[in-house]
């Protein structure tokens, strides 16, 4: 899929350094609920996991990219049946702040809805993590509550926030798509 400025693509066995790259940063992982990554071995791991969730229709992650990979998204938890999942995104701190990520979430959103035929798509994010919540409110989604406890990193429990953004229906516009 093309965006204005990124492509998303399969992510492959090519990324493995670059996933490493990021997910070894722990400014990235401090809201993820995954320790940090101490070698490359485990990001290729985490390729291998991403093709399995895939194969068993659990969940879909792409490579997004702008000369060089920048970062990874997709559903988690995708149910078909239900007709929902969940978003998640990664993107390596040098390339925050320039808008990528939220490109990046307009066209999955998008392609959940239109492509997977998804109703509804939810995001958890640590209370914690502003950055993730603003840009979710931004693009649409409600915020539904709080799961308390939710979330494990480094050995510790967190609250999270829970979201979704549902697929407009009969010209209702609150909590939809823009």
């Amino acid at each position: 899929m093309k965006t204005e400025r990124l492509r998303l693509r399969e992510i492959t066995k090519d990324d493995a350094e670059g996933i490493f790259d990021c997910f070894s940063n722990e400014s990235v992982t401090r809201y993820y609920g995954q320790e940090t990554l101490e070698n490359v071995e485990q990001a290729e791991a985490f390729v291998e996991f991403f093709s399995t969730i895939y194969k068993e229709k659990r969940g879909m992650r792409w490579g997004i990219e702008r000369k060089g990979t920048l970062g990874i998204i997709g559903f988690n938890a995708w149910s078909p049946k239900h007709k929902r999942a969940e978003i998640g995104y990664e993107i390596h701190p040098e390339q925050w702040r320039k808008g990528y990520t939220s490109e990046a979430v307009l066209k999955v959103l998008q392609y959940g809805f239109d492509e997977l035929g998804l109703t509804r798509i939810g995001a958890v994010v640590f209370i914690d993590n502003e950055a993730s919540n603003n840009l979710l409110t931004k693009v649409g989604f409600q915020k539904e509550g709080v799961l308390r406890d939710y979330m494990y990193q480094n050995g510790k429990a967190h609250d999270t926030y829970v979201y979704s953004i549902l697929k407009s229906k009969s010209g209702d516009k609150s909590n939809r798509l823009p």
